[in-house]
């Protein structure tokens, strides 16, 4: 999603990554990103609650005017409960946490992903993220 993004803007097309993983979407560096501490798979808002998911939508299209600065990461204050035990529960199976441990490094499908990434990497405009 970052590569993309950065290779749209490059083109002259604003972009905006909406996450719901903040390690990832810090990793990838996109132009501009939100972020939402909602579990992945539900980025856009709680299932059938079409008020939230407005809210979210409204306030992520306004971060286009508000992120002035490439490689910014606007948080949206949204919870998705009212406690942080969904986070556990999301985290762990019955063998533990099943999550693999993120870094920064970039990680790719394929050998032809890596290559195509570092091409576009080196022939980026460098105002571009």
């Amino acid at each position: 999603m970052s590569l993309v993004a950065r290779y749209l803007e490059a083109q002259g097309i604003p972009t905006l990554c909406l996450a719901s993983a903040l390690d990832i979407i810090k990793a990838g560096n996109p132009p501009r990103a939100v972020f939402l501490d909602y579990p992945l798979g539900h980025t856009a808002g709680r299932p059938f609650d079409t008020e939230n998911q407005r809210a979210v939508i409204h306030d992520a299209l306004n971060a286009f005017e508000a992120i002035r600065t490439p490689g910014v990461i606007k948080h949206l204050s949204y919870r998705w409960s009212d406690n942080e035990s969904w986070k556990i529960q999301e985290a762990n199976t019955e063998q533990g946490d099943a999550r693999a441990p993120r870094g920064t490094e970039p990680q790719y499908q394929t050998e032809t992903d890596r290559i195509a990434a570092e091409v576009l990497g080196s022939t980026r405009n460098a105002s571009v993220f």
